[in-house]
């Protein structure tokens, strides 16, 4: 469904009188992976670590600095406006904050019914599916007059869920779409969308810190740090045996019922170098206990473990540790 190849996102910084560039945000560098139809792949890992931004570029939103994405088999480049809106009919984006993805000044009809009148539906078919739509994602037709700020904020982002899946989409990025929500919330908007990809056949590019909400509707799992991917794993492959010393740092930290049953986390010293000027080798080098020389040298490729085919991890040593 989705193929991403070798790509690349950098932002410029600029200063001075006339705001000449002075170098570049490595916000995403020389990302490759792929997500199956009817799969959930997600995306894990600090703030700016360039996972919004990988969604993004996806969604058409930004514009690569090089590489390729390919969405059911077509490849996403300079589109004319009909090929565009045939993509945005293919690939929606649900929003991190339902209090400010929605407009306040317009009504839940207004808002689902953009889409429809861009899209050239016949008003009447328009009006017909809208109850539909909200009875799919668990509110009332008689809501569609409401405006946002009547709900809350779970049932705001069941309306940015609606507007999602209204054109009948083939992948949606989700990019932390329960951030924003209570923890009591947050269980049933993921089964929402669990329920939905079992109906409606959706894949699912699934954003975000949390590794416990990864966990629990994700397939497949790629670990980003400062725009690279750390390790690529089945789920399950994944939190029972992660490789990458970032990966078993980030899971040292996931809460437990139990604090006894498991070990200490494990503390990272340093701070997340800056994106502006990324570490020559390893991006991990700064912060990892088990770094060598050649880390801070040369930055180490994907490698498949040969007992897990599936598992791979950019580390040199990670047989060592893992």
């Amino acid at each position: 469904m989705l193929s991403v190849s070798h790509l690349k996102k950098y932002f410029p910084v600029t200063g001075g009188i006339f705001l000449r560039r002075k170098g570049w945000v490595h916000a995403v560098d020389d990302v490759s992976f792929s997500v199956n139809r009817g799969e959930t792949l997600g995306v894990v890992g600090e703030s700016g670590c360039g996972k919004t931004t990988l969604g993004r570029c996806i969604m058409g939103l930004y514009t690569p600095s090089s590489g390729q994405i390919q969405v059911d088999g077509t490849f996403l480049g300079k589109q004319d406006r009909p090929r565009r809106k045939a993509f945005a009919r293919t690939v929606q984006l649900i929003f991190q904050d339902p209090f400010e993805s929605l407009d306040a000044r317009q009504t839940v009809r207004q808002i689902l019914l953009e889409k429809y009148q861009i899209h050239g539906w016949a008003p009447q078919k328009a009006e017909a599916d809208l109850a539909h739509l909200m009875e799919t994602v668990g509110l009332s037709p008689g809501d569609l007059i409401k405006y946002p700020h009547e709900f809350s904020g779970g049932q705001r982002q069941r309306i940015g869920i609606a507007r999602a899946v209204s054109m009948s989409p083939e992948l949606i990025i989700c990019d932390e779409p329960v951030s924003a929500l209570d923890v009591s919330v947050q269980s049933k908007i993921l089964n929402l969308l669990l329920a939905l990809q079992q109906d409606l056949g959706l894949t699912y590019v699934f954003i975000s810190h949390d590794l416990s909400v990864v966990r629990h509707i994700s397939d497949r799992i790629i670990v980003m740090y400062l725009g690279k991917v750390m390790e690529m794993a089945p789920a399950d492959s994944l939190y029972q045996t992660p490789h990458h010393p970032y990966t078993q740092a980030l899971l040292s930290a996931v809460p437990v019922i139990d604090p006894g049953s498991k070990p200490p986390p494990i503390i990272l010293k340093g701070e997340v170098p800056s994106a502006e000027h990324p570490p020559k080798g390893c991006r991990f080098s700064t912060r990892c206990p088990h770094v060598q020389k050649i880390c801070h040298e040369t930055a180490p490729e994907l490698n498949v473990d040969k007992h897990h085919p599936d598992h791979y991890t950019a580390c040199f040593f990670f047989d060592n540790h893992g």
